[in-house]
Formats: C-alpha cells, structure tokens, sequence
C-alpha cells in the first residue's frame, strides 16, 4: 500500500462522481448523503423492495448499514445486496449494534451468506460478533474485548474474506495479508450521531471509483479520522458539539490528497 495510490483515489472520486446507493440507517441518513457530496460522491437512498434492483443497476457501490433494520429493510437489503454482486460493483457492509440482539445479529449472519460483501466497517464489538465472538456490545458502542484489534481485523478479514475495518482510538484496515493502523481521530467523534455510518458512506465513494479496495477502505476510513481531529482543532473555546459537527463535515468537503497526506498517519 502506498499513500500515492490513495491520494490519486481524492481525484477520481470529484472526476467520476461516483453514485453510491444506500440502504441504511434512518437516524442517520441525511448525513450520510451530505458526506457522500462532500468527499465528491453522489448518494442514492431507496429502500423499496420494488426498485432497489434497478437503482443498484445505475451504482458504482452499495452501502448497507443495519441501524434501523426490520424484516422488510432487512428484504430489500438482500435484494439489493445480491442485484450488486451480479452487476460486480463492491458492497460495503455496516453492522451496526450487532451483538446486541438475537435478531440483529443473526440477521447479519444471514446476509453475509447470502451477499458477497466486499468490505465491512465497524467497531471491534459488532465485528467480534459477526465472527460468532461474544461480545458486549451495548446499542451501538463497543464493549470490552480481550482479542487485540489486530488480530480481530485478521482473523475477520480472512473468516469473512472481506477486507475489514475496524474504528477505534487507532484505526485497524485488514485485508487478511496487510494489515494497516490510522492514528487519527478525536474522543469528539464518538459524541455526535452519524459517524461511523458516514465513514462506511465515504469508503463506498473511494470503492466505486477503484478495484483496489484495500486502498479504498483505508482512505475512507482516514479521511473521517482526520476531519474529526482537524475539526476539534478548529474550534474555539466557547464553542461545542454543535459547532464541531457543523466543521466535521466543512473538514471532509475541504479534505484532498494534500491535506490527507500531510495529516494522516498510518502505522
């Protein structure tokens, strides 16, 4: 992996405008289109069994994000998952609070056998449990697990055979052989809504313009990152979450490869 591939990936990305489709979480979906815009991308959000087949025939990538998943999302999701496989453009898997429920976790076993995902995102909880690990997960934080991230990503990347991303304090990106870390962030993503199902949004649009989704994954999930850290640098004294959310988004619309490549590190 080198950082020159991933900065070439800002470029293709405003040039292609690739279309990204999303069926995902509801508590989160106008921020998902909004990063989707901001990085360079264009978002698409139907959830109706009826058409996601033919709106997944006009994308470049699928995001699928179980936040909000009920037995007829959870329908459409496969439909469209499966239209995405024939068509071959990548699927990005977000399997929000799983582990924490019966449901949502066996609902995400279920799709991955039946979708061939390219790529999951989550936190080291949900991907835990989506290996049949026993995770804490509590709604849709992270528990505690003994496994070091590392060898989660690992081992999910070759189980799932996906390349796998994992957020934390320290990014991890598998792809089952390499194995990256992104020492970016702030505590302060952690307090607003929206942000991991915005990072899976913005990893979609980088997998949509390139067949190296190692790179994608990695400039997607470091691209959040990074305009989290910029953005809390950005504000002053008397200023909040609010305002912090607002300079997120200003910090992904602003991000390109110079930017990245001075901020970012990668271990």
């Amino acid at each position: 992996m080198q950082k020159q591939e991933i900065m070439n990936l800002f470029n293709n990305v405003r040039g292609q405008n690739p279309l990204v489709h999303h069926i995902t979480n509801q508590v989160t979906i106008n921020d998902c289109a909004n990063a989707t815009l901001a990085i360079g991308g264009s978002p698409v959000m139907a959830t109706s069994i009826e058409e996601v087949e033919d709106m997944v025939k006009l994308a470049n990538a699928l995001v699928i994000n179980f936040g909000t998943i009920d037995d007829e999302t959870y329908a459409a999701m496969v439909r469209a998952g499966q239209a995405a496989n024939k068509k071959g453009i990548p699927v990005v898997f977000d399997p929000v609070g799983v582990g924490a429920t019966p449901f949502r976790t066996d609902r995400a076993k279920d799709f991955i056998e039946l979708v061939k995902v390219s790529i999951v995102r989550g936190n080291a909880s949900e991907v835990f449990a989506l290996i049949g690990g026993k995770a804490s997960t509590r709604g849709v934080d992270s528990g505690t697990l003994s496994i070091p991230l590392k060898d989660l990503a690992h081992n999910a990347a070759t189980e799932l055979q996906a390349i796998t991303v994992i957020s934390g304090k320290i990014d991890t990106v598998s792809n089952g052989k390499e194995l990256v870390q992104i020492d970016n962030g702030d505590i302060w993503l952690t307090r607003i809504t929206g942000t991991g199902c915005m990072t899976a949004s913005l990893i979609a649009c980088f997998a949509g313009v390139t067949e190296d989704l190692f790179s994608a994954a990695i400039a997607g999930m470091s691209v959040m990152s990074l305009a989290g850290e910029r953005a809390k640098q950005a504000l002053h004294d008397t200023e909040g979450i609010g305002t912090y959310r607002m300079k997120l988004m200003d910090e992904i619309f602003l991000m390109d490869e110079h930017l990245w490549a001075e901020g970012v590190r990668l271990l």
